[in-house]
């Protein structure tokens, strides 16, 4: 069976998302484990609130989803992991999801 190709809009935004190397590097490290935002800062060298904007974009393109949980002393976590996804790029593809760009995209209006 034959995965649904992504429309064009879907197709802009993941591509724009991961158009960022630091989103990226959340991807890349977020691969192996699942982290909350403190320990994947620490481990990507940024600072929570600019990785709390790129988690933000990412999970809106959902390439990543988020879970709050309580740890043992009762504060609340929110751990991210990745989101399987695979996308296919050919001539073929795009073209058939530029065919269902909106009138905004097609425009080439950005977010």
């Amino acid at each position: 069976m034959r995965a649904a190709a992504p429309s064009g809009d879907d197709l802009v935004r993941v591509l724009a998302t991961l158009a960022n190397p630091h989103r990226m590097r959340v991807i890349a490290t977020l691969l192996d484990k699942r982290a909350y935002v403190s320990e994947l800062a620490r481990d990507l060298g940024i600072s929570r609130a600019l990785l709390q904007v790129h988690l933000r974009k990412l999970e809106a393109a959902g390439l990543v989803e988020s879970r709050l949980e309580l740890s043992a002393d009762g504060k609340a976590m929110k751990f991210y992991e990745v989101t399987p996804f695979a996308f296919t790029l050919t001539p073929g593809s795009i073209a058939e999801a530029a065919t269902t760009l909106t009138a905004a995209r097609a425009a080439g209006e950005d977010d």
